[in-house]
């Protein structure tokens, strides 16, 4: 077995494992080792050829691929290596090593002072929602179908429906319409926008494409091709009202339902995953539940910017390259992050209490959206930190700084307080 000897190594390399990387380099870890199973860096932002990339970062709207090119760029400068068409089979964290197979050097074991998690998410797919219906082509989820449009020069059809109205689903129903195709409407089973705003205005606003809330696709009609939809209003229990069921003529139908963090690994090495967001429990130095080993983008929990992802992987390396050097400040104390009112989820799931004063964002999405509300952390009945929002939405994420210098007891509160 060919074997490799360095300081952290990174399992993916996408924005997340990118941004990763450059802050472990940043952090003084002398090598730092990407493992990509693709033929190239980049991840999803190969095929996310659309502007809007960068505009917190950068301070000006890139593409994906223009996006990504900078962090490889400062990568290479920095001395990061990277060992691309190689698959990770394992996480031996007992050991302090990955196993993989790489094309020309087979099977292949890596040895680290640190492993950082980065393998981004995948789509929900027609099969996870289970939608009645026949099985005819056409079918498609909304990344499967950019990848095919924007990087192999396929047209996936010309008369679309989508389901979803995530991020993915309605720039596709941007791209689509500008490729010529007919996109009938989006189809969207909640009362509200699964995505970001913007996309919604400049996605379908923009190109006059109906966005039909609280409605689902009942069932899929066609034998070798699509040929139409059911769609139907839904109730307050998201059950179909049969009886105002419409149907709708379309030759392809792009499921954008949802992402998944890819987590088989980390569940494989028995790392504790929460269930809310189905990626690993995390603390602000983004160390999972096994001491050694990190996570961070969206293999935690589902982001909405790539700016985010960066922001949140480059703390995750940086720490990671701590731990390699054996200088992550010792915990003094774990104090849990709890929901509150109309709050979902929230990463870090803990926070380790430390000497000294430290500032901490604590990211989370909201249940239902609110006009004009109050951001507000607890430490018991003491408030420690708030702010006030215009709104909030659960396709956009939040967040709220505390600090560990005012953490008392061992819980702190996350509530979205409705103003008078």
């Amino acid at each position: 077995m060919f074997e490799i000897n360095c300081d952290v190594v990174i399992i993916g390399g996408g924005p997340a494992g990118l941004a990763a990387a450059i802050g472990a380099k940043e952090e003084g870890a002398e090598k730092v080792l990407i493992i990509e199973r693709d033929n190239a860096l980049g991840g999803i932002l190969q095929q996310c050829i659309h502007p809007g990339f960068g505009l917190t970062k950068f301070k000006e709207e890139l593409t994906g691929p223009e996006y990504y090119g900078r962090f490889v760029d400062h990568a290479k400068e920095l001395g990061v290596e990277y060992m691309l068409n190689s698959m990770v089979l394992s996480v031996d964290h007992e050991n302090s090593r990955v196993i993989c197979v790489n094309s020309e050097k087979g099977m292949t074991c890596v040895h680290a002072g640190s492993i950082v998690l980065a393998m981004g998410c995948r789509e929900r797919t027609r099969a996870n929602i289970v939608t009645p219906g026949t099985r005819p082509a056409g079918l498609y989820t909304a990344g499967a179908a950019q990848r095919l449009v924007n990087r192999q020069n396929i047209m996936v059809g010309k008369k679309v429906v989508i389901l979803g109205s995530g991020d993915i689903g309605m720039i596709m129903a941007r791209r689509m319409s500008l490729e010529g195709a007919k996109v009938v409407c989006v189809v969207e089973l909640m009362s509200y926008l699964a995505g970001l705003t913007r996309n919604r205005v400049q996605c379908l606003d923009d190109f006059g494409i109906p966005l039909k809330l609280a409605h689902t696709i009942t069932r899929i009609e066609g034998n070798e091709r699509v040929t139409g939809v059911w769609v139907a209003p839904v109730d307050e229990n998201k059950m179909p009202i049969k009886e105002q069921e419409e149907f709708i003529e379309c030759d392809t139908v792009l499921f954008s339902v949802g992402l998944l963090p890819e987590n088989e690994l980390t569940r494989k090495a028995g790392i504790t995953i929460n269930p809310i967001t189905n990626g690993p429990e995390v603390n602000q130095y983004m160390q999972t539940s096994v001491p050694g080993v990190f996570a961070c983008g969206n293999v935690v929990h589902v982001n909405d910017l790539a700016d985010n992802v960066s922001e949140e992987s480059a703390r995750a390396g940086k720490y990671a390259a701590q731990y390699a050097k054996k200088t992550l400040p010792k915990a003094d104390g774990t104090i849990a992050c709890v929901t509150g009112r109309n709050v979902r989820y929230l990463c870090p799931q803990k926070i380790q209490k430390a000497e000294g004063s430290e500032k901490v964002s604590l990211y989370f999405r909201v249940l239902n959206p609110e006009l004009g509300v109050k951001l507000v952390a607890r430490c018991g009945d003491e408030i420690i930190a708030q702010k006030k929002e215009f709104r909030v939405n659960p396709g956009e994420m939040n967040h709220i700084v505390v600090d560990t210098a005012k953490l008392t007891g061992d819980t702190i509160t996350i509530d979205v307080v409705k103003e008078d």
